[in-house]
């Protein structure tokens, strides 16, 4: 058995007049992120962790934002072909580990549901899907709700 290790990051920016995509579920908020895709930063994080992990390059790599087949699209969506992806290799996931940085909304009422959506789409146990949430104390970008990021370590496997 083989195992590697991938770290993910991602960053958007908050803006009007969008949803908020998070986890690939809509949380309520009065403002949304800004990106090509639906911006969920968490399910980006660990598109880029698993295809790290894989020796795959990134997220950017495979589903460039200059493409219009990516455009608005449902992140989840991503996180299937980016499954697709590291199993060609002969890969599968193991855990993921992850952490929400955001002032606001409060993201701790949303989680056990991202769990469960992220972990079907990733075919994985709910219990293999860990997801934490953290404010950065009113410091930085985050701290003064200008955007949100996010942070994912994951764990895959090849028989």
């Amino acid at each position: 058995m083989k195992i590697r290790v991938g770290q993910g990051y991602d960053v958007h920016r908050f803006v009007e007049g969008r949803d908020l995509w998070l986890g690939g579920i809509k949380i309520p908020c009065d403002k949304g992120l800004l990106g090509h895709s639906d911006a969920d930063v968490l399910i980006h994080a660990i598109c880029d962790a698993l295809l790290g992990a894989a020796n795959m390059r990134d997220i950017g790599y495979h589903f460039p934002d200059n493409s219009a087949n990516y455009e608005n699209i449902d992140s989840k969506i991503l996180l299937c072909k980016t499954i697709e992806l590291i199993k060609s290799k002969g890969y599968s996931v193991g855990n993921v580990d992850s952490v929400i940085c955001a002032q606001r909304p409060k993201i701790n009422p949303h989680i056990e549901e991202m769990q469960r959506v992220l972990a079907d789409v990733m075919g994985v146990d709910v219990d293999d899907m860990s997801i934490k949430a953290t404010t950065t104390e009113k410091l930085g970008f985050v701290g003064r709700e200008e955007g949100m990021a996010a942070y994912a370590t994951v764990l895959i496997v090849k028989e």
